[in-house]
């Protein structure tokens, strides 16, 4: 199996050189903010911190392809960095601390794309989570101050907490009734939204979630993290990874049951 403890090294230095220029704009005054064509914000923050982690990575890993949210796709090859420099912009335009920024590596092998490398880093909620492929998933503060993570082990849906961003996708699909439907049957529902309800899947704290119209820099990090603690990360068409436009992550325990309400 190939060692990727030189590339997760490098996510964290990416995320901290991000991390100091979301925060310095954080809550400023005098953010700029634009619409962009698909009608959701960008920030002036959004751009720098982007632009940052591909000049760096031109630099260190000058062979690698890179895809971000703001700049497109940029290269071509076996290995390809996925980046979202604020996932939950809405969020961050608003002074609201939940935003993050996904750091993902993709490789090519025998089953197509998948990722290999996952660096979420939340500074304004004092959190970062990490993954590699084989290495197990981590949050902490770094590298060297770390606890791993694992999904929950809940087995019943009547247990389950199941996180979710909005009603509108669904309703937009056909789904609201099956998703509304599987509320009822969950325990507890949230709608945390952007990467966190991964997150917390991650870390034991959610069982279920799921979300049905999302990019590949949405997914490319979170699904890393949840499959390296345990869970399962599929689309909502069950084909594993992030590759499906939508998402649909567990504890493992409960995909099955999540998929039979939400799936395809």
């Amino acid at each position: 199996m190939p060692d990727y403890h030189d590339d997760l090294r490098l996510a964290h230095v990416l995320a901290d050189a991000a991390d100091a220029t979301t925060m310095e704009r954080f809550k400023a005054l005098d953010l700029k903010v634009e619409t962009k064509p698909d009608m959701t914000p960008v920030s002036e923050a959004d751009k720098a911190a982007e632009e940052l982690i591909r000049t760096s990575l031109q630099r260190a890993r000058p062979r690698d392809a890179v895809l971000g949210e703001e700049f497109g796709s940029e290269g071509s090859g076996p290995r390809r960095w996925i980046v979202d420099p604020i996932d939950g912009t809405k969020n961050y335009v608003r002074g609201v601390p939940v935003w993050a920024t996904l750091i993902a590596l993709m490789e090519r092998g025998e089953g197509g794309d998948r990722p290999v490398v996952g660096v979420v880093s939340a500074p304004a909620l004092g959190r970062r989570w990490w993954a590699a492929e084989g290495l197990g998933a981590y949050t902490g503060r770094s590298l060297s101050s770390a606890s791993r993570l694992a999904a929950s082990q809940v087995a019943r849906l009547e247990d389950a907490s199941f996180a979710y961003a909005s009603l509108g996708g669904w309703e937009e699909r056909g789904r609201l009734n099956r998703f509304l439907d599987l509320t009822r049957a969950c325990w507890r529902t949230r709608g945390y939204g952007d990467f966190w309800p991964y997150m917390m899947v991650a870390e034991g704290s959610v069982d279920i979630c799921a979300e049905p119209e999302l990019s590949l820099w949405d997914m490319a990090a979170n699904a890393i993290i949840v499959q390296e603690a345990g869970g399962s990360f599929t689309g909502l068409d069950g084909a594993p990874g992030p590759l499906s436009g939508n998402a649909a992550a567990s504890n493992g325990l409960l995909h099955g049951e999540l998929l039979s309400y939400l799936g395809d």
